[in-house]
């Protein structure tokens, strides 16, 4: 997980961990659960994090969707999904996460043209999506007849019991209940 947050060279490829993950869905695209998402073309949009990007900043989803187009796995990369104000970050939040309306409170969208007909929003790290469930509804929005999905390179585990593999893709689903997010698996 660190390795993915802070996008670092893996010891025995030599490469960043967002290029092995792109090399990784390019290499066993047709075996994966959820290749038709990266088979649509889509435009691939990073999620912002929740702090405001500043010039320089590390921005994780962004490598992911530029390594993912680079190997031909999305039409390009449009970064139009722009947080305007910061909102609490999910990981130290404990018992207080942004909720998914903060999200998308926080968040606005600078129009595609033409507008686009597959987004594919990229994240890295998803636990339980209020921040992907807040974006999609933002780009929902302003790209109504657009087909939306999302994708997240890791997604956390608890319990750890449940823990099977480091490599155990899955598709799933994101749901809001009230005001809560709940992801499964």
């Amino acid at each position: 997980m660190r390795a993915l947050k802070d996008d670092e060279v893996l010891p025995n490829s030599q490469i960043l961990t967002s290029e092995f993950i792109a090399n990784l869905i390019r290499d066993n695209l047709n075996s994966l659960p959820f290749s038709n998402f990266f088979k649509a073309k889509p435009i691939l949009v990073p999620t912002p994090r929740s702090s405001l990007i500043r010039p320089g900043t590390l921005w994780v989803p962004q490598r992911l969707a530029n390594a993912l187009a680079q190997r031909g796995l999305g039409k390009n990369v449009e970064p139009c999904l722009n947080r305007f104000k910061a909102v609490r970050k999910s990981a130290t939040s404990q018992g207080d996460r942004p909720k998914a309306f903060e999200h998308y409170n926080s968040m606005e969208v600078q129009k595609i043209f033409p507008e686009p007909s597959e987004i594919l929003l990229i994240d890295d790290i998803v636990t339980r999506g209020a921040t992907l469930l807040g974006a999609a509804n933002k780009l929902a929005d302003a790209f109504p007849r657009a087909h939306i999905r999302v994708f997240a390179a890791m997604r956390t585990i608890s319990p750890p019991d449940v823990f099977r593999s480091l490599f155990d893709p899955c598709v799933g689903n994101i749901e809001l209940r009230g005001i809560d997010t709940f992801r499964r698996p």
